[in-house]
């Protein structure tokens, strides 16, 4: 059983309100480890989930970020936060976070943390859109050949990395490090056959779908963004004035929005792992979360396994919209990473006037 809890510090102490000129775009930090076996004790079953919320606030505090509220199933916990998402298992570590927050100056405590675990490094994936507001930004990010620095610094001793930017339109571009140990394809825990991850980046919102994100309104509800996968329990978190955060999981997957509605600079973004593309299509969920916010403009990254690939084979019309441009690239570990961007026909598509 999945039970949202908020955090007692956020409950009596919303968070300041957005700025103007908030950076809405995601960097995004997955950590994949290996167990260190034999497996002796339950503190060595739990993995990375044995971390006290004192360790996990020393993960965050670098980059600039606390929790605000928490869910958790037997297999994973989920940690929504005062700037987008945290999601912990056994022996993987997924870390985004928007604003002008310090991500990867977050590696090193999850780094240390985990050699206390005795779990070593199996792969690390860092991504993030175009950002929106990129001289707001701090050092380390302040540019993607910085970020990459940093990266390097603590995974270049995996071997088997790779790094570029894919060139989408209007400035929509998508940054990809990937780095894993040169056995990490004939390892299970880095991809899991047949499942993927889906990140889709929004901006341009609907403003009637936008204005569903100020305080006064049920988000979770009037959104209907709980409809987009009915099977995840869902913990979502409303800002004062204005903005949305929801994580959902189910077994091991989980799904996770973030919204910031403000007119000029209104950015969504939905993310997906671990559902079974044989399960679920991806044409109808990517129309489910298109008409929850109506972007003008949106890119999708798919993140598989090569060989299965699943959603990386989608090339279906998305009505309303064109296809601006589709890269598919070929990741260490035998990965694969197909990106997409669109952009609407007039901003009034018929996807937003559809039913879910």
């Amino acid at each position: 059983m999945a039970l949202c809890v908020p955090d007692d510090i956020i409950t009596n102490n919303q968070p300041a309100a957005s700025p103007i000129r908030f950076e809405g775009v995601e960097k995004r930090l997955e950590i994949s480890f290996t167990e260190s076996p034999p497996i002796l004790n339950h503190t060595q079953r739990l993995g990375l989930r044995a971390l006290t919320r004192t360790q996990l606030n020393s993960i965050l505090e670098p980059a600039c970020c606390t929790i605000v509220s928490h869910l958790s199933n037997a297999e994973l916990d989920s940690y929504v936060l005062s700037e987008s998402s945290l999601f912990i298992y056994p022996h993987k570590i997924i870390l985004k976070t928007c604003g002008t927050t310090r991500l990867l100056l977050s590696i090193h405590p999850i780094l240390r943390l985990a050699d206390s675990l005795s779990l070593s490094v199996l792969a690390v994936k860092y991504s993030r859109g175009e950002f929106l507001f990129p001289n707001d930004q701090h050092t380390p990010h302040r540019s993607f050949s910085d970020e990459v620095v940093v990266l390097k610094d603590h995974f270049s001793h995996l071997g088997d990395a790779k790094y570029f930017i894919t060139a989408g339109p209007n400035n929509r571009n998508w940054h990809v490090y990937f780095a894993c140990r040169e056995d990490a394809g004939a390892t299970s825990s880095l991809y899991r056959k047949g499942v993927g991850t889906v990140e889709i980046c929004m901006t341009g919102l609907d403003r009637e779908k936008a204005r569903v994100f100020f305080k006064g309104n049920k988000m979770t509800e009037m959104s209907r963004v709980a409809e987009i996968i009915p099977g995840h329990a869902i913990c979502g978190f409303e800002f004062d004035p204005c903005g949305y955060s929801m994580n959902g999981i189910e077994g091991t997957s989980f799904s996770t929005v973030h919204v910031t509605p403000e007119d000029g600079f209104s950015y969504a973004s939905y993310e997906v792992e671990g559902l079974d593309p044989g399960c679920v299509g991806f044409g109808p969920l990517l129309n489910r979360v298109l008409w929850c916010f109506g972007p003008c403009e949106f890119s999708v990254a798919v993140t598989c396994e090569a060989g299965a690939e699943g959603w990386a084979t989608w090339r279906g019309d998305v009505e309303g919209y064109r296809c601006e441009n589709v890269v598919k690239e070929e990741m260490p570990g035998k990965g694969c990473l197909l990106y997409m961007s669109f952009s609407s026909r007039g901003c009034a598509g018929s996807v937003m006037d559809s039913e879910i």
